[in-house]
């Protein structure tokens, strides 16, 4: 369990998430993810990350029970702290990153899928923010990454979900493949990106991210400033501790 560093073959770096039951990451988590892939981007030999996930799903965000169980805003602070640098090592990875999703990306996930370079997603893969359902506000820089302004704030207001195959039509997949062909349809991309010159490679990183026309960091943090709002009102406690009660529940 927990974060895992892999390389199988020249150039190319796997970074593994694996918290079951669902890749709900507690706050340490985040922080670990983060060191596994700038390390993985600052090795010399990597000339592309691989970040995937073991289980059921590829992330279903931030792990609220440890938000819920921990007294005052520590685990909050944490999680949104620890969200903005597992988001921003994806960005900024010296090299570039292939995500590798299935199942369901949520919350967090999107972060991560949005700051990635590339994605690669199995057929049964779904992205979605339920934010407004679990007392938050965040990642909609990310997901207007994936989707047209207008989709993003519909799924965003309704807490809907959209598909891999939705995505693709978007352009924002690169391909969406079986569940059992995923881990080698990335690798395949990560392969042909290996390939190239390992300096020209790193400069191509740093040339498109210095043009594009989002900062996602200062938007990202912009947003999670809402968050803390919800957090002082009362409205953010009451939102997790239904959602807590839910999940002990069984429904």
């Amino acid at each position: 369990m927990g974060v895992s560093t892999s390389v199988p073959e020249e150039g190319v770096a796997v970074v593994t998430v694996d918290f079951p039951p669902v890749n709900a990451l507690p706050v340490q988590g985040w922080y670990d993810l983060a060191a596994a892939v700038r390390a993985a981007g600052a090795d010399p030999m990597a000339r592309c990350v691989v970040l995937t996930a073991a289980g059921r799903g590829f992330n279903a965000g931030v792990d609220i029970k440890e938000m819920q169980r921990t007294a005052g805003h520590d685990a909050l602070i944490g999680a949104n702290r620890g969200c903005f640098e597992a988001f921003s090592a994806v960005y900024d990875c010296e090299v570039p990153v292939v995500a590798a999703v299935h199942g369901f990306c949520l919350g967090g996930g999107i972060g991560l899928v949005g700051n990635a370079d590339a994605i690669v997603a199995s057929e049964d893969a779904t992205f979605g923010l339920p934010e407004l359902d679990r007392g938050a506000l965040g990642a909609a820089t990310h997901l207007a990454r994936l989707v047209p302004q207008h989709l993003m704030r519909a799924l965003y207001y309704t807490s809907r979900t959209v598909t891999a195959a939705e995505l693709l039509r978007h352009g924002s997949v690169w391909r969406v493949v079986p569940r059992e062909q995923l881990s080698s349809s990335a690798l395949e991309l990560a392969r042909e990106i290996a390939a190239k010159d390992g300096s020209l490679i790193r400069l191509a990183k740093a040339a498109i991210n210095g043009i594009d026309p989002v900062d996602v960091r200062r938007s990202y943090r912009f947003e999670q400033g809402f968050t803390f709002e919800a957090n002082l009102s009362g409205i953010a406690d009451r939102h997790r501790d239904a959602f807590v009660s839910a999940k002990e529940e069984g429904r």
